[in-house]
Order: structure tokens, then C-alpha cells, then sequence
């Protein structure tokens, strides 16, 4: 069926999966027409970055096992690729194919040269290592400024297509009058969703068997004849790629990269880790979940408590409670419940809920 090789035969195994992924997508295709507004359309492309940002770290950790805290470094590879061609060259597509090409390059020597010195390590000093890595790119991002910017970033014009005052239809479609903000936003959705259907692809191909085996017993899949290093450098390369692309579409969003932007520690742990968790980790269709739940809570928590505290005015304690500063331990408590009642993530839980489709 089409369907099918669409999903590389991957199917949902769950209607109420099914049923949420079939939403999700159908929002997102016409998220613009939906919701209309700038936050909402800036929501809507956030989700769909983070959506390949947070699968391409599931193939690392989820299929593989492998802990990484350098995932970001290649997120801010991506928009830093993308941010220093259109500051310095020409404006027009060139500079971003030349940003992300250069950017592609780095990320694979990159994650080519960590995966063989460092993979040979025990997983705690790997994690440790990738960390420190993570945390020399912040500190090199922030010192280079006549190349980066330094903290405060750079700030680059994008393509006539994709300029704010573009716009190719003299009467609003559909009541959304289509500027080059829209057209920004189809361009990361159609990429998001190649990028994460090629994972899909990947993940379910003899190599990503072989991934899964090495997770669930490296001797035995050692003893079988693979080489657990190629197989996990290689992983970790692809996830690296995925990644770089992701900040390269984040900055096409934002127009402007920054330390802060793409390569902050908070990234890593805040976003790309909390939304492989809660999704499910090696289901790909855990981290596009996790995503989404993330990037909802962390723009419209806050807006949701102020509501409830003006809402619950005059009774005791609670609007303190609701206290839209608080949102914060808000989303902590509600990953804390999501660990507790969701061990396998949102994406097992359902599956065990529902009966597998044949």
C-alpha cells in the first residue's frame, strides 16, 4: 500500500497513534489557514524544526544507546552554517546551500572524529566528552565575534521568496493574506517532513536492524560479525547530518543565529532530551509526539496559567499557585507525571493500549 512505502512499512501500530499522527499533520499542512498570527505560524515552524531535531537524537540514543550531549553543537552547526553565508555572501539561495553544505561538511568530520576516538570509550565518558565538546562550541560561538557574531549574533537578510514583504497573491487565500513568512513556513514544513520520513526510512532498513541489535546486546551483535563502532559512528553521523539541517532551518525562521538561539545547554536538556523521553525513545514516532508537546507547552503554559490564575481570583492559594512565573515547575511536574505514568514514553503507552493494526 501507499501508505506503507510512505512509512517505509513502520505503520503506527496503534489507531489512537494513528489517529493522533494523521492530526498532527493534517495541523501542521495547514497550520497558517488554522491559526493564523505570527506567534501561531512561529509555533507551528518551531514544532516541525524540533521535530527532525528530536528524531535525529532518537537514532543516537533510541536505536543505538548512545548518550550524547553534543547534539546541539550540530543544531548550531546547521544555523550558524546558514547565518554566516547569507551575512557575508550575496543574498540569494547560493549562500544558503553554500551555509548548509560547509555546515554538512563540518558536522560529519565532526561526528565522524568523535564517533571513532570516543565510542571506544565506556558510555559515561563518552557522555562526558561529548559534553565538554558541547561546551567548547558555546565558548567558540561566543569568543569568534567577527566571524559568529559573538552573543549577540548575526542578523541576515533571506531570499526575495522568502522576504517578509513578498508577496505573490494580491488577494488574501482563503482569508490569510500569503506573504514570504508563509512561504518560509512551507519550506520548512515539506523539508521537516522529508527529513523525518528519510529517518523513517533509515531507521527501518538492515542498518537500522542492525542499530537495534547492538542496542539490545553488543557482544551478541559483535559475535555476529558487525562492527559495533562503524555502526554507531555511523549513526551518530547521520543523526549529526539531521541535526545540522534543523539549525539551518531554525535560522531561516528566526533570520538571526545566536549562542542562545542554537547551542545552549538548555537546548539539550530542555528541549532535544525532555521531548525524546516523553515521546519514546526508538519509535521515531515518539520524539515527533514529544515535539509537540514540548513546543505547545513551553509558548502556551505560561499564557494557560495566567488564565486559570485570573480565573481562580479571590480563591485561596490557588492563584499564587497558578502564578504564570511558576511555569516552569509547572512543566516539570508535568514530565515528572509523563515519566511516572508513561515509562515507555507516549508512543509505548499507546501501543500497549491499543490492539496492533494488521
Amino acid at each position: 500500500m501507499i501508505i506503507d512505502t510512505i512509512l517505509s512499512g513502520d505503520r503506527p501500530r496503534s489507531r489512537l497513534l494513528g489517529a493522533l499522527l494523521m492530526a498532527a499533520f493534517l495541523a501542521l499542512a495547514f497550520a497558517p489557514f488554522l491559526f493564523p498570527g505570527t506567534k501561531a505560524l512561529g509555533v507551528a515552524s518551531r514544532i516541525c524544526i524540533f521535530i527532525v531535531l528530536a528524531a535525529s537524537y532518537d537514532i543516537v540514543l533510541g536505536y543505538t544507546g548512545i548518550v550524547s550531549f553534543a547534539h546541539a553543537m550540530f543544531f548550531g552547526i546547521g544555523a550558524y552554517g546558514v547565518a554566516i553565508a547569507l551575512s557575508n555572501l550575496p543574498v540569494g539561495w547560493g549562500a544558503i546551500f553554500i551555509g548548509l553544505g560547509g555546515a554538512l561538511v563540518v558536522s560529519a568530520v565532526l561526528a565522524v572524529a568523535i564517533g571513532f576516538i570516543s565510542l571506544r570509550l565506556r558510555a559515561l565518558y563518552f557522555s562526558m566528552m561529548t559534553l565538554a565538546l558541547a561546551s567548547f562550541a558555546l565558548i567558540v560561538a561566543t569568543q569568534l565575534r567577527d566571524i559568529t557574531g559573538g552573543e549577540d549574533g548575526l542578523t541576515f537578510s533571506l531570499p526575495h521568496l522568502l522576504a517578509v514583504s513578498y508577496r505573490p497573491f494580491a488577494a488574501p487565500v482563503l482569508g490569510v493574506r500569503i506573504d514570504g513568512r508563509i512561504v518560509t513556513y512551507y519550506l520548512v514544513f515539506t523539508a521537516a517532513t522529508a527529513l523525518f520520513l528519510l529517518m523513517l526510512r533509515i531507521v527501518n532498513s538492515p542498518f537500522g536492524r542492525v542499530l537495534q541489535a547492538i542496542r539490545e546486546n553488543e557482544f551478541r551483535a559483535q559475535a555476529l560479525g558487525f562492527s559495533v563502532v562503524l555502526h554507531r559512528t555511523l549513526a551518530g553521523t547521520i543523526g549529526a547530518l539531521m541535526a545540522t539541517c534543523a539549525g539551518a532551518l531554525l535560522a531561516l525562521v528566526l533570520r538571526y543565529n545566536g549562542p542562545s538561539a542554537s547551542l545552549s545547554f538548555e537546548i539539550m536538556v530542555d528541549s532535544i532530551l525532555l521531548m525524546t523521553v516523553v515521546g519514546g525513545m526508538g519509535t521515531l514516532y515518539g520524539p515527533l509526539l514529544g515535539a509537540i508537546v514540548i513546543v505547545l507547552a513551553q509558548y502556551y503554559l505560561q499564557p494557560g496559567m495566567a488564565a486559570l490564575a485570573e480565573w481562580t481570583d479571590g480563591v485561596p492559594l490557588l492563584p499564587h499557585l497558578f502564578n504564570p512565573d511558576r511555569w516552569l515547575l509547572w512543566l516539570g511536574v508535568l514530565f515528572v507525571l509523563i515519566v511516572y505514568f508513561f515509562p515507555t514514553g507516549l508512543v509505548g503507552r499507546m501501543r500497549g493500549w491499543t490492539e496492533p493494526d494488521e
